[in-house]
């Protein structure tokens, strides 16, 4: 997946948006909390790398693989850092990514959730 492709596929998760922080890494979020976030050239050709949430399991499997490791400063809250998005498959990263998008929802208060139609 391209960068673009990441971007666009990160956008098209419910209620996600975009927030540009520490300089020039692209945040994605949901109800103003982290899901996942990429690191760029500053050029805006290509990520340097990106991190996302994921389950303890996820976790604990995906820092066994190369190039991906905790997070610095997010490990703690089972986040993942890849150096670059190519260590997934496409299918495996959007995989990734959905879950890391439900898992940071799921954790919203039940009021956010229902104003934002995730639950009734």
């Amino acid at each position: 997946m391209t960068y673009k492709d990441i971007e666009k596929f990160l956008l098209a998760l419910p209620h996600a948006t975009l927030s540009i922080q520490w300089g020039s890494d692209r945040v994605f979020k949901i109800a103003g909390k982290m899901f996942a976030a990429m690191s760029d050239y500053g050029d805006g050709k290509g990520p340097v790398g990106m991190s996302f949430k994921a389950s303890e399991e996820s976790f604990r499997i995906l820092t066994e693989l190369p190039g991906i490791k905790p997070a610095p400063y997010l490990a703690r809250a089972h986040w993942v850092a890849l150096d670059k998005p190519t260590r997934l498959s496409a299918k495996e990263l959007k995989a990734y990514l959905t879950r890391a998008h439900k898992i940071v929802a799921s954790g919203l208060p039940k009021k956010t959730q229902k104003e934002l139609g995730l639950i009734e």
